[in-house]
């Protein structure tokens, strides 16, 4: 991700998220702090269709975002984005991945199981609706293998990862 990528991804951000929507100034902020930060995008048709984000100071790494357009479900993408967080956590060193995911969210709670995430933690009432938040957490081995399912089959034309190099 790019800063010149930022208006598209705030724009899906809050299409998809339309009760917590990160501000625009944040994707902004998370840019500018490349030491600990990582952000990829990924484009299909020359559009973006997803994007992800990391916080990694070793020894834990924590998903700060992921997110796919619907229409783009189903295609591996999400799958793809996570992958690379994950390899990114791994190149960082770090021991454990966090992430929190929405409890009404089935979809997104099976794709991370599926990578080995497990849930540790629920934090009630959360997000700004009342929903509750899951934490999950993926322990990585320090073998040099990485997580993730046995084939993820994404298909987006590609994913375009950058630490925060371009506020």
């Amino acid at each position: 991700m790019s800063g010149a990528d930022i208006p598209a991804v705030h724009t899906l951000e809050c299409r998809l998220f339309p009760v917590d929507a990160w501000p625009l100034q944040m994707f902004h902020d998370e840019l500018a702090q490349a030491e600990t930060r990582h952000y990829l995008v990924a484009e299909a048709a020359g559009e973006i269709v997803g994007y992800a984000g990391l916080m990694c100071i070793e020894p834990i790494a924590d998903v700060q975002t992921i997110a796919v357009v619907p229409e783009c479900e189903g295609r591996g993408i999400g799958s793809a984005l996570l992958t690379e967080l994950i390899a990114e956590s791994r190149r960082r060193r770090a021991a454990d991945v966090l992430l929190e995911v929405r409890a009404d969210n089935p979809r997104a709670q099976q794709l991370y199981r599926r990578f080995g995430f497990e849930q540790i933690h629920v934090r009630p009432r959360y997000y700004r609706d009342g929903v509750d938040a899951l934490i999950m957490r993926l322990q990585l081995p320090d073998s040099g293998l990485l997580a993730g399912p046995e084939s993820t089959n994404a298909t987006p034309d590609h994913l375009t990862a950058t630490e925060a190099d371009t506020p």
